[in-house]
């Protein structure tokens, strides 16, 4: 990803758009073949000390690429650039640039995905205590939870592809967008300015928006920073969960911890969660960067402005950069994560009985009891057993309920104790786990 949004690449990137416009103005007998051919030939020569050597004197980066590259081809150096404004070269080489990098992140996405599927399906079927407002609610299993952040996760896959099919450069509509400038150089030819657009477009493989000022709507680059950021936002809610999983009092689930990591200076024995920690601290940031984005596309004046230059050259970049980052870690924390069985069970064991109780009042009911003098009675024992738990003795309210004699008047014991059993109270949480699994497969590409 750094690569892609290197200097080097990003001005080999301006290079390749003026030799497809020097080709492009070949076919309409403007300039020579040898003039369009030598500018091909220089193409990948980029000298980044010679054209910063020439930007300090001159203060145009653009301006002084140009240079840089004519005095490389002594056939075609003095029609680069010819007809161009900078932003025909620098604003379709910027989203060329973004295309390549939601590929890339697609391609990150896509592994994460599966890693995802590959535990949701291990863990389909591992009963575990579900928790809303942070207290004990009741059971799901483990893949179901996991399931969520997956199909979170695939709903962007699926948005970042689609943006990805659909990114538009500005094409070639010279300095605020009329083609004048085309229009005047190619008079007396048979080509139409669109023409000539259509054809460099063609050669560098990007579409173009059909209007455009001197720069392509910046509203494109906010909708690429709040795809990123919506990203972020269910990466970051997958990274807190696990930082909740693994804490004291859950202990369900711990990142992966190397046999010599050090958890802490101070503390030998620690085992932070400092991937998912670190995943949340990127994802902040990648939040932040719409609203640069939103400001850059609302306060473009009309047909341009230069405010937006400075921050697009570090929040694109950025935003794609710390994105990769955290596909990166999330991935290598679903491959390596530890899932603790035992612990689940002992959650379930400890707090599974009080949303047991539902199955029971519902069982009550249809018996022939009535359902509020059943509920009282279920939510007194209930309360009885939280003062037990809070004692740190083991859950007596399956005991309780099942010789409780006004129960025992509608439901057998045996059949009390079987309904305060949690574990099979999960509902059709697997089998949904199991069809996004399939779902994800089917979807998902990666290289």
């Amino acid at each position: 990803m750094r690569a892609l949004w290197s200097d080097e690449l990003r001005r080999k990137r301006w290079r390749a758009i003026w030799a497809a416009l020097a080709e492009a103005q070949q076919q309409a007998g403007l300039v020579t073949a040898e003039q369009a051919a030598d500018l091909r030939a220089h193409a990948d020569e980029v000298n980044i000390p010679r054209s910063l050597e020439i930007e300090k004197e001159i203060g145009h980066d653009v301006m002084a690429e140009v240079r840089t590259y004519a005095e490389q081809c002594p056939i075609g150096g003095g029609i680069i650039h010819w007809g161009a404004t900078s932003a025909d070269v620098t604003d379709n080489a910027d989203v060329l640039c973004q295309r390549e990098a939601l590929a890339l992140v697609l391609d990150r996405l896509g592994k994460l995905l599966l890693a995802f599927a590959a535990r949701i399906e291990q863990t389909r079927d591992l009963a575990c205590m579900a928790y809303t407002h942070l207290q004990p609610a009741e059971p799901t299993t483990f893949g179901y939870r996991l399931a969520v952040y997956a199909q979170d996760l695939l709903t962007h896959y699926n948005a970042l592809a689609n943006l990805h099919q659909n990114l538009r450069g500005k094409g070639l509509k010279g300095a605020v967008g009329t083609q004048a400038s085309y229009g005047e150089i190619l008079e007396g030819t048979p080509f139409t300015p669109a023409e000539l657009e259509s054809q460099v477009m063609r050669s560098i493989g990007l579409d173009a928006f059909s209007i455009a000022t001197q720069i392509y709507s910046r509203g494109q680059d906010f909708t690429v920073l709040a795809a990123l950021s919506g990203l972020a936002a269910s990466l970051h809610k997958f990274a807190f969960d696990l930082r909740v999983m693994q804490s004291a009092g859950f202990g369900e689930a711990a990142e992966p911890f190397g046999e010599k990591q050090v958890g802490s200076s101070a503390m030998p024995f620690k085992r932070n969660p400092v991937n998912a920690e670190k995943i949340c601290s990127i994802a902040r940031y990648v939040a932040a960067l719409p609203q640069v984005a939103w400001d850059n596309a609302a306060e473009a004046l009309l047909e341009r402005t230069l405010d937006d230059s400075a921050n697009r050259r570090t929040t694109l970049p950025e935003a794609f950069i710390a994105t990769d980052e955290m596909l990166i870690t999330a991935t290598r924390i679903v491959e390596g994560m530890t899932i603790d069985e035992a612990v689940c069970a002992r959650n379930l064991e400890k707090y599974g009985p009080f949303a047991a109780t539902e199955r029971v009042l519902m069982a009550l009911v249809r018996a022939g009891a009535d359902r509020q003098r059943m509920h009282e009675r279920l939510r007194e024992h209930s309360l009885k057993a939280w003062e037990a738990i809070r004692a740190d003795k083991p859950n007596p309210l399956v005991n309780i309920i099942s010789a409780d004699q006004q129960l025992l008047f509608y439901l057998q014991p045996n059949r009390l104790k079987a309904l305060m059993d949690a574990r099979g109270y999960v509902g059709t949480a697997p089998e949904r786990a199991a069809a996004l699994v399939k779902v994800i497969r089917s979807v998902v590409t990666v290289q």
